[in-house]
């Protein structure tokens, strides 16, 4: 099975080819640089990067999987959450190209393929969902905080998210707040290496909660007030590591601690983390221990596949083919006989 998968949920342009859980190829055209200037992603320039960058990228996939888009089963696009001018443009390519090929097309969630990317490994990458047991999954970005209970595939639930910011949106706003430039999370896991992490005492909200979800709103309030009150560490570049090592050490707390309970009271053995955050060094670390220390396995998504992708987005539809429950986004009236073979 030959699939061919777009994603544009937000400020990465990239292309993917996927055969039978192997990913051939997955391009990814960045836009950090262009919204560096702007300290976070700018809906309109997102969009308009996608409208240029989309047919190069997908050429190059094509060419770095040594295939023709004829001999495409399926095409999958990510349908949301994300920017919705952003999705408009991979949606629209990917609905051209299934129409032209008379070929499905899978609309995919967002959320969901990053749940699935922890079980792609190796060189070339390839699913191991014969490996799969249910778990609990941490997906952690700067768009979303979610804790979800996975009980076969394809069969999940969510137990928790945030209630307000999410992890990556905490790491990029107290980044900002501190004058460090965009993206504010690898800048802060950076200086954060050089840091104490017991410097400076910030509150871990709701990880005293009977429930799974999250907030970090009040934690970057927290360092804001604590900035107004303490000049001094800004003006100085070891208090600004400490700082950095203090929030990081407050945001990996809870997400380690919240991710190790659900996964004890749901009664699985295997946790889970993907998502843009999951880059993050000292997560990765804490995670690793703690589920070391609670006798639970750990996949972690591999870098490539923490921030979005493609390859994932075409992982997840091919499960969905196999399985016989795609999501079919091309209407039957604007397409017709394109029902899945």
């Amino acid at each position: 099975m030959l699939l061919f998968a777009i994603e544009t949920s937000c400020d990465e342009t990239s292309a993917a080819v996927v055969q039978d859980g192997c990913v051939r190829s997955n391009l990814i055209a960045s836009q950090v640089k262009l919204h560096a200037e702007y300290g976070g992603v700018v809906p309109e320039l997102a969009t308009r990067e996608h409208l240029r960058n989309l047919l190069p990228v997908a050429q190059e996939a094509f060419r770095a999987a040594n295939v023709d888009a004829s001999q495409l089963d399926a095409v999958a696009v990510t349908q949301g959450p994300g920017l919705p001018n952003a999705l408009m443009i991979g949606f629209r390519a990917a609905q051209g190209m299934a129409f032209s090929l008379r070929r499905p097309l899978i609309g995919i969630n967002h959320h969901e393929a990053h749940l699935y990317s922890a079980w792609v490994s190796g060189n070339p990458p390839q699913a191991d969902f014969a490996a799969f047991e249910p778990s609990v999954s941490l997906i952690v970005s700067g768009g979303h905080t979610l804790l979800v209970l996975v009980r076969a595939e394809l069969d999940h639930r969510l137990l928790g998210s945030t209630l307000d910011d999410a992890a990556g949106e905490c790491f990029d706003k107290v980044a900002k707040l501190v004058g460090l430039p965009y993206p504010g999370g690898p800048e802060i896991d950076r200086l954060a290496e050089h840091g104490n992490p017991a410097a400076f005492a910030f509150p871990r909200p709701m990880l005293r909660e009977a429930n799974d979800d999250f907030s970090f709103s009040g934690l970057k309030t927290s360092v804001r007030y604590f900035l107004r009150d303490h000049p001094d560490v800004q003006a100085s570049s070891q208090g600004v590591c400490d700082l950095c090592a203090s929030v990081q050490a407050a945001i990996v707390d809870i997400l380690v601690r919240k991710t190790i309970q659900a996964a004890k009271r749901e009664g699985v053995l295997i946790v889970t983390a993907s998502g843009g955050v999951a880059c993050n060094r000292v997560l990765r670390h804490d995670l690793a221990l703690a589920c070391d220390r609670a006798g639970l396995r750990l996949r972690l998504a591999d870098k490539p596949f923490c921030t979005d992708n493609a390859g994932m987005v075409g992982i997840l539809a091919e499960r969905k083919l196999r399985h016989g429950q795609p999501r079919l986004v091309v209407p039957d009236d604007i397409v017709p006989n394109l029902a899945l073979k």
